[in-house]
Protein backbone atom coordinates (compact mmCIF):
# COMPACT_ATOMS: atom_id res chain seq x y z
CA UNK A 1 0.00 0.00 0.00
CA UNK A 2 1.24 3.08 -0.78
CA UNK A 3 -0.56 5.97 0.09
CA UNK A 4 0.65 9.72 -1.01
CA UNK A 5 1.89 12.40 1.63
CA UNK A 6 -0.56 14.81 -0.10
CA UNK A 7 -3.44 12.77 -0.49
CA UNK A 8 -3.59 10.74 2.46
CA UNK A 9 -7.27 8.99 1.24
CA UNK A 10 -5.89 7.69 -1.70
CA UNK A 11 -3.74 4.65 -2.46
CA UNK A 12 -1.82 4.44 -5.61
CA UNK A 13 -2.76 0.90 -6.05
CA UNK A 14 -6.36 0.61 -4.41
CA UNK A 15 -7.86 4.15 -5.55
CA UNK A 16 -10.09 5.44 -2.83
CA UNK A 17 -9.71 4.88 0.42
CA UNK A 18 -12.35 6.86 1.44
CA UNK A 19 -15.38 7.13 -0.92
CA UNK A 20 -16.04 10.85 -1.79
CA UNK A 21 -19.50 10.81 -0.22
CA UNK A 22 -18.04 10.14 2.92
CA UNK A 23 -15.48 12.92 2.41
CA UNK A 24 -18.48 15.10 2.53
CA UNK A 25 -20.70 13.60 4.68
CA UNK A 26 -23.09 12.38 2.51
CA UNK A 27 -24.10 15.98 0.93
CA UNK A 28 -23.64 16.59 -2.35
CA UNK A 29 -24.19 20.13 -2.62
CA UNK A 30 -23.23 22.78 0.12
CA UNK A 31 -25.96 25.38 0.45
CA UNK A 32 -24.34 27.92 -0.91
CA UNK A 33 -24.40 26.16 -4.46
CA UNK A 34 -23.03 29.02 -6.38
CA UNK A 35 -19.68 27.56 -7.59
CA UNK A 36 -18.96 26.97 -10.97
CA UNK A 37 -16.00 24.80 -12.15
CA UNK A 38 -14.15 28.13 -13.60
CA UNK A 39 -14.85 29.94 -9.98
CA UNK A 40 -11.36 31.21 -8.39
CA UNK A 41 -10.58 29.54 -4.48
CA UNK A 42 -7.78 31.65 -2.51
CA UNK A 43 -7.00 30.86 0.94
CA UNK A 44 -7.39 34.22 2.89
CA UNK A 45 -5.17 35.67 5.63
CA UNK A 46 -7.13 34.15 7.69
CA UNK A 47 -7.37 30.96 6.21
CA UNK A 48 -3.80 29.71 7.98
CA UNK A 49 -4.65 26.94 10.72
CA UNK A 50 -3.82 28.38 13.90
CA UNK A 51 -1.79 25.66 15.85
CA UNK A 52 -3.50 22.41 17.23
CA UNK A 53 -6.50 23.56 14.90
CA UNK A 54 -7.31 20.11 12.94
CA UNK A 55 -9.28 20.03 9.39
CA UNK A 56 -10.13 17.42 7.01
CA UNK A 57 -6.92 16.40 5.30
CA UNK A 58 -9.07 16.75 1.95
CA UNK A 59 -9.75 20.80 3.42
CA UNK A 60 -6.24 21.22 4.47
CA UNK A 61 -4.84 20.06 1.01
CA UNK A 62 -7.28 22.67 -0.74
CA UNK A 63 -6.00 25.47 1.42
CA UNK A 64 -2.56 24.52 0.73
CA UNK A 65 -2.50 24.29 -2.86
CA UNK A 66 -4.42 27.99 -3.22
CA UNK A 67 -2.16 29.74 -1.00
CA UNK A 68 0.71 30.98 -3.83
CA UNK A 69 -2.28 31.62 -6.36
CA UNK A 70 -6.26 31.58 -6.79
CA UNK A 71 -7.54 28.02 -8.39
CA UNK A 72 -10.52 27.66 -10.07
CA UNK A 73 -12.56 24.62 -8.48
CA UNK A 74 -11.71 22.03 -11.63
CA UNK A 75 -7.84 22.61 -11.20
CA UNK A 76 -8.29 22.17 -7.43
CA UNK A 77 -10.45 18.79 -8.19
CA UNK A 78 -7.66 17.35 -11.31
CA UNK A 79 -4.82 18.25 -8.92
CA UNK A 80 -6.60 16.42 -5.56
CA UNK A 81 -7.69 13.63 -7.74
CA UNK A 82 -11.21 14.64 -6.29
CA UNK A 83 -14.41 14.60 -7.94
CA UNK A 84 -15.72 18.51 -8.31
CA UNK A 85 -18.72 17.86 -6.41
CA UNK A 86 -16.65 17.21 -3.74
CA UNK A 87 -14.53 20.35 -3.87
CA UNK A 88 -17.58 22.04 -3.98
CA UNK A 89 -18.67 21.31 -1.04
CA UNK A 90 -15.39 21.40 1.00
CA UNK A 91 -15.07 24.80 -0.59
CA UNK A 92 -18.43 25.60 0.38
CA UNK A 93 -17.50 24.65 4.16
CA UNK A 94 -14.19 26.55 3.91
CA UNK A 95 -15.97 29.63 2.99
CA UNK A 96 -18.30 29.42 5.19
CA UNK A 97 -15.35 29.50 7.72
CA UNK A 98 -13.98 32.56 5.92
CA UNK A 99 -10.95 30.47 5.30
CA UNK A 100 -11.13 31.26 1.45
CA UNK A 101 -12.21 34.38 -0.98
CA UNK A 102 -14.03 33.04 -4.13
CA UNK A 103 -14.67 34.88 -7.22
CA UNK A 104 -17.02 33.45 -9.40
CA UNK A 105 -17.69 34.00 -13.12
CA UNK A 106 -18.91 36.75 -14.49
CA UNK A 107 -22.72 36.51 -15.73
CA UNK A 108 -23.62 36.38 -19.36
CA UNK A 109 -24.97 39.58 -19.69
CA UNK A 110 -21.26 40.65 -19.77
CA UNK A 111 -20.31 38.96 -22.72
CA UNK A 112 -19.14 40.71 -25.81
CA UNK A 113 -22.07 40.37 -28.30
CA UNK A 114 -22.71 38.53 -30.89
CA UNK A 115 -22.53 41.88 -33.34
CA UNK A 116 -18.98 42.36 -32.11
CA UNK A 117 -17.74 38.91 -31.96
CA UNK A 118 -18.61 38.90 -35.78
CA UNK A 119 -16.91 41.84 -36.69
CA UNK A 120 -13.82 40.10 -35.04
CA UNK A 121 -14.18 36.84 -36.97
CA UNK A 122 -14.74 39.71 -40.62
CA UNK A 123 -11.21 41.53 -39.22
CA UNK A 124 -9.38 37.69 -38.57
CA UNK A 125 -10.50 36.45 -42.10
CA UNK A 126 -9.19 39.61 -43.98
CA UNK A 127 -5.66 39.67 -42.40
Amino acid sequence: MTISKNRPWFDEGAGYLVRPYAITGGRTRHSRSDFALITLVATTRSGALPPGHVEQPESEAILDICTQRPLAVAEIAALLDLPPSVVKVLCGDLLDKSMISIKAPGAETEAPSVALLERVIRGIRQL
